[in-house]
């Protein structure tokens, strides 16, 4: 299996953090390697999962979604491991600039310790798949009373080519005020960083909470995958 990223090196943080921080997204272009999204959809029904979830048994949306065991494939734990130390100084000015009390660790080993030592030992990761009609309601990924506030999504198929439909939506809610839709068409091997939970949005009398929500409109054709890395682990 491929187990490298492409320009994964070349990322610059700098504009990761000023994007994170004026819309709560960043999209990354070209971040897998086509090889490694084909190895990922190859290898579909042969990882070590630890649970499967049929989305339309819970009105989740229409298609299924398969949490990776312990231990992960190489290039989720390389993901985890490296990406999340970029980040967590971008969730700890978010949590400053919000008056949380929660401060985040600066490496991976530490953050999954707080997870573990909080009763949080299942991991998130996860693998979607989506068919004709399917599509994901708006959510969040919390897991637990420990999260860290962005994530990432791989995307494993070309539109237009795999499928059609399927855009990846994000929704931003600020207080009294109409929610916001942003709809992305990323292409194969993007990569999209995204908040988890709420961005700090700077107003007239300082920073207030903006809650964000994601899902997945529904594909008209064609079959979708993506990859979900999520950084903090989960009771069940």
């Amino acid at each position: 299996m491929d187990t490298g990223t492409q320009n994964s090196k070349l990322i610059d943080w700098q504009y990761v953090a000023s994007e994170m921080e004026a819309k709560g997204f960043v999209h990354l272009k070209r971040m897998l390697t086509p090889k490694a999204c084909d190895d990922l959809i190859e290898n579909y029904d042969k990882y070590d999962y630890r649970k499967t979830v049929v989305m339309e048994r819970h009105r989740f949306g229409l298609g299924e979604y398969k949490y990776f065991n312990y231990p992960l494939p190489e290039l989720i734990q390389k993901t985890r491991t490296e990406i999340y130390p970029k980040l967590a100084p971008i969730a700890n000015e978010w949590a400053e600039r919000l008056n949380l009390p929660t401060r985040f660790p600066y490496t991976f080993a530490e953050m999954q310790k707080l997870c573990h030592d909080n009763g949080q030992t299942k991991p998130t990761p996860l693998i979607l798949k989506y068919g004709k009609g399917g599509f994901n309601t708006l959510h969040q990924d919390l897991y637990g009373d420990v999260y860290f506030p962005i994530q990432l999504a791989f995307f494993l198929n070309e539109p237009g080519e795999d499928y059609e439909g399927g855009e990846f939506v994000l929704t931003e809610q600020v207080p009294r005020a109409q929610s916001k839709a942003i709809v992305l068409r990323p292409r194969k091997g993007d990569m999209i960083i995204f908040t988890t939970n709420c961005r700090p949005v700077k107003g007239s009398r300082g920073y207030y909470r903006a809650a964000m929500r994601h899902g997945v409109s529904e594909v008209s054709s064609g079959e979708r995958h993506t990859l979900g890395v999520i950084f903090h682990d989960a009771t069940t």
